[in-house]
């Protein structure tokens, strides 16, 4: 069975250096730098029942990078809003491997973790037992990008794409829906450097990346690339996506709901404006060291915030929560490039997602804050 279409965010390699040598640092909260009052923004009865679920484990996808499904995570610690609702959380810096954090997870030795949609469906084929519990997008952080002079995929044809270990699915799948026949092209490995593309080594016409990540350090190198992004195409994917460990989400339900009602809340806070944002990712600074590139993160945060923004959840559905038609369609892309077997039903797919902890949280399309 081959690897899944999202299976692990590679990063730029001067970002994997920064963070990694500082990661020494980080390895777990260092609590509130808000005065905040434990309980304060909830019920006496549900702190309780908080308390008693015990240290959460927070693990991101990518060290302390400031991407959806980190940077509110770690605001939410700062600010206290964790404290707040009596919840003990620590923070746990990812490898990047999304492999490695649903074992960890099912293992229980990770409580809650970013995992895209699409890798809970893969996990859970592979008999690794999480589920998956929030998600703010239908659109994917998977991109491709070309040189100016592509202006149809169907140009590929014959000619070299690179990439950083594989191809992911949902830029396949764009790809093929625009005309391109996979078996023309020349798949070529690359590094981590995109300045690859512009400068056409090995003959390159399109390079994959990650929207927040590469179109960034290439605009900012005064580089012009086209970017295209499967959303675009109608092809599924996930942002922001969460998963828990099942046996701790059945044993403490309000923990659950409470520790996504804080990263919403801190969401909010950290989209609220320009201020905010530094704000936000000064914490995941100080988390990770003083060679962290706080304006390289606050550019992640702000592009996919925007693509959020700009794909939100279809049929009114409130941020986080899960779209079953999205489920479903990935399920189908997975099977179609053989990531996972042909007779999972969709029946099985959904059982791997439970939306009821962010409907529990909302009354309408608001979120509930101060908690019950």
């Amino acid at each position: 069975m081959r690897s899944s279409s999202s299976r692990t965010l590679v990063r730029t390699a001067a970002l994997l250096v920064a963070v990694v040598a500082s990661a020494s640092l980080a390895a777990c909260s260092s609590g509130p730098s808000a005065s905040t009052t434990e309980g304060s923004a909830i019920s006496s009865e549900r702190c309780a029942q908080n308390k008693d679920a015990g240290t959460i484990t927070y693990l991101s996808g990518y060290q302390f990078q400031s991407s959806a499904s980190i940077l509110e995570y770690i605001a939410a610690d700062r600010l206290g809003y964790f404290h707040d609702l009596c919840l003990d959380v620590t923070l746990q810096p990812g490898s990047g491997d999304t492999a490695q954090n649903t074992k960890l997870l099912a293992s229980g030795q990770a409580t809650v973790s970013a995992v895209s949609q699409q890798d809970v469906i893969q996990a859970r084929a592979n008999g690794i037992d999480i589920v998956g519990i929030s998600s703010y997008s239908d659109a994917g952080l998977d991109i491709l990008m070309t040189n100016p002079d592509i202006t149809a995929l169907s140009q590929l044809n014959g000619t070299v794409v690179g990439h950083k270990g594989y191809v992911p699915a949902t830029v396949r799948a764009m790809m093929e829906s625009q005309g391109v026949d996979w078996s023309s092209l020349t798949l070529v490995k690359e590094g981590y450097d995109p300045s690859v593309l512009p400068r056409r080594q090995d003959g390159l016409a399109a390079l994959t990346g990650f929207i927040s990540n590469e179109p960034n350090q290439l605009a900012a190198a005064g580089d012009e690339v086209t970017v295209w992004q499967p959303v675009t195409y109608g092809i599924p994917g996930s942002i922001g996506a969460m998963a828990v460990n099942p046996a701790f989400a059945a044993a403490h339900p309000t923990a659950v709901q409470d520790v996504l009602r804080a990263a919403l809340h801190a969401y909010a806070y950290c989209s609220e404006s320009e201020e905010h944002t530094k704000e936000c990712v000064g914490y995941a600074k100080d988390l990770s060291g003083a060679t962290y590139d706080a304006d390289l993160n606050a550019k992640i945060w702000s592009t996919e915030t925007s693509v959020i923004a700009a794909n939100p959840l279809p049929g009114g559905l409130p941020l986080g929560s899960i779209d079953d038609a999205n489920v479903s369609a990935l399920l189908a892309m997975l099977q179609k490039y053989d990531i996972v077997p042909a007779d999972l039903t969709q029946g099985q797919a959904a059982e791997g997602f439970d939306g009821s902890f962010v409907s529990a949280i909302y009354d309408g399309g608001t979120l509930v804050w101060p908690a019950p």
